[in-house]
């Protein structure tokens, strides 16, 4: 537990220095978040069940966030185009996100 609070937070604390040095400042928390935890899995999944595992776990990781951008890309533009609410528009979009999630599974990682 304690190598895993180790290498979480020496990741998590390279990419919030990064985040620092670049702009805009709405950027830093992407860095500082997401990525990070990522790679720190990453390198624990590849200590504790080897290369191939964590291989799969990276597909799924590449997956998901390609469903995450088709659901970002379509809020925004929704959001900038008709204005509606941020309530109705994020909880409406739900339902791309799962399938496009599904789609990218079923294609790619299947």
């Amino acid at each position: 537990m304690l190598f895993r609070f180790l290498v979480g937070g020496f990741v998590v604390s390279v990419f919030s220095a990064l985040a620092d040095v670049l702009r805009p400042r709405s950027l830093a928390g992407l860095f500082g978040a997401a990525p990070s935890v990522a790679l720190a899995t990453l390198g624990l999944t590849i200590a504790g069940n080897g290369v191939v595992y964590a291989s799969l776990e990276a597909r799924s990781m590449i997956g998901g966030a390609v469903a995450l951008f088709v659901y970002t890309y379509l809020a925004t533009w929704m959001m900038f185009r008709y204005k509606p609410s941020a309530l109705l528009v994020t909880a409406g979009l739900l339902a791309v996100w799962l399938s496009s999630a599904f789609a990218v599974w079923s294609l790619v990682l299947k």
